[in-house]
């Protein structure tokens, strides 16, 4: 799990995917990503505004840490929205 490296801790991914689950905020948070691009991906102000308010729509209150810990995984990953292979590699990631 890339995510541990980043002091990102397993608890705190199974309790965010347990609440992906409620379909209203699973909307709530893809509105929130709808039109992201690689670009903004790549802007450490845009993904720590996304971390932010998506930490706000799950009802989850992060540290300073947790959020520069997020951001930094983020920012890594170098995710391409577009990109199939990237979107696959992240599902088997939080699977």
């Amino acid at each position: 799990m890339s995510y541990v490296k980043y002091g990102i801790r397993p608890e705190f991914v199974e309790r965010v995917k347990l609440k992906l689950k409620n379909p209203a905020v699973k909307d709530r948070i893809k509105l929130l990503v709808n039109g992201i691009t690689k670009y903004d991906l790549a802007d450490r102000a845009k993904v720590k505004k996304l971390v932010r308010n998506g930490a706000s729509i799950l009802q989850e209150k992060l540290t300073d840490t947790q959020e520069e810990q997020l951001v930094q995984f983020v920012l890594s990953l170098k995710i391409d929205p577009n990109n199939t292979f990237h979107l696959i590699k992240l599902w088997g990631m939080f699977r």
